[in-house]
């Protein structure tokens, strides 16, 4: 293991189990199942809902082995003592800079995250885009699938719920609930057809709303109009 990846290594260890995972413990009193179902070693895809910023840190802590997400790049270009905390902070938790704005961002999402899984890595994601702005389940976008089928990577739906109601006041009435579901079948979805990949997304949705109990809506969720 070079230097470089002993201290991406070192942060995420100090990240993960010092700097956030006791407060999402405490604050959320997770209750997790299913966590078999997630590999410990090889190339593994999570796709989980979307109702709150600590949506993915809660992702990250149940998968007990190193998880990566794609995060916008301006929370590495930052400048000053701020953004070198955001910096350490955000690649602590697995999180790896992809530029999203231009033509491009979609392609280059889906490249980033194909080397991830094919380096034998577990990539997870919110097929929404964002998050809900209504906490309602939201049409889930196709590239989840279509990393999973180009490279044979399974897929893993996490339903969350409780995590976008968290106040001092139903701190000891509700907690944050972590369902891992088994994998996906993708057996008879073929890369090239683009009617079998809907068909895919929609399904992984589904496996999700059905442990989920959100009303689903059969439109993209907008990027902004996520609630504050």
């Amino acid at each position: 293991m070079s230097i470089r990846e002993l201290r991406a290594a070192f942060r995420y260890r100090v990240a993960r189990h010092l700097l956030i995972g006791p407060f999402l413990f405490l604050w959320g009193r997770p209750k997790t199942t299913g966590q078999e179902h997630i590999p410990k070693h090889g190339p593994v895809i999570l796709a989980a809902n979307h109702l709150a910023i600590s949506d993915s840190f809660y992702v990250v802590q149940c998968a007990r082995r190193p998880v990566m997400f794609l995060a916008k790049s301006d929370y590495f270009t930052q400048p000053g003592l701020k953004g070198k905390f955001k910096k350490t902070f955000f690649s602590g938790m697995g999180q790896i800079p992809v530029d999203r704005s231009g033509g491009s961002a979609a392609a280059a999402a889906i490249d980033a995250a194909t080397s991830i899984v094919e380096g034998g890595g577990a990539w997870a994601i919110h097929p929404e885009g964002t998050r809900s702005p209504d906490g309602r389940l939201h049409r889930g976008k196709t590239g989840v699938v279509r990393v999973a089928v180009n490279t044979g990577t399974p897929i893993i739906p996490i339903a969350l719920t409780g995590t976008d109601n968290r106040t001092w006041r139903n701190f000891w009435k509700s907690r944050v609930t972590i369902d891992i579901l088994p994998p996906l079948d993708l057996s008879w979805v073929k890369p090239d057809d683009e009617k079998q990949i809907r068909e895919a997304t929609d399904k992984l949705m589904q496996a999700i709303q059905s442990t989920t109990q959100q009303e689903y809506v059969d439109v993209y969720a907008k990027p902004g109009s996520a609630r504050k």
